[in-house]
């Protein structure tokens, strides 16, 4: 499993409206500017976070976006999901896909269950608060 560039993005233009969200909505273009990502990708990754009611989005004048909860409210693993599709360590493990024909025999299933499970703990217990804070670092 790879994170993309879209995935890492999604997480910080989250992380950036919630430490602007006293602003009201948030210009695209001041998070494009602080966070150093072009404003096309930005465009491209905003429809998704709104359309799964992550953000709102308001055009024109005084136009932007902002979170619709709390910071607390968000996991990483919501956010991920929602940029990156399905987080699966391997393609028998997607959401959708087909049964495997080896699932009862497959000896490495147990390990990418115990993987996926590892990592979807892991993202569902940070929240964007905690990464706003810098409650995660080592």
């Amino acid at each position: 499993m790879k994170i993309s560039t879209r995935g890492r993005y999604a997480l910080r233009v989250m992380i950036d409206l919630a430490q602007n969200a006293s602003e009201g909505y948030v210009p695209m273009k001041e998070v494009a500017n602080r966070q150093g990502i072009s404003l096309k990708y930005l465009e491209r990754i905003m429809p998704s976070l709104s359309k799964n009611k992550l953000v709102e989005g308001v055009h024109g004048n005084k136009g932007g976006y902002r979170l619709m909860r709390d910071p607390k409210d968000y996991t990483v693993k919501e956010i991920l999901q929602i940029s990156e599709g399905d987080l699966a360590p391997v393609a028998c493990l997607e959401c959708g896909s087909d049964p495997c024909p080896r699932k009862d025999n497959c000896k490495t299933l147990p390990l990418w269950e115990d993987f996926q499970k590892k990592i979807y703990d892991y993202f569902n217990n940070i929240t964007l608060q905690d990464l706003v804070e810098d409650k995660i670092r080592m």
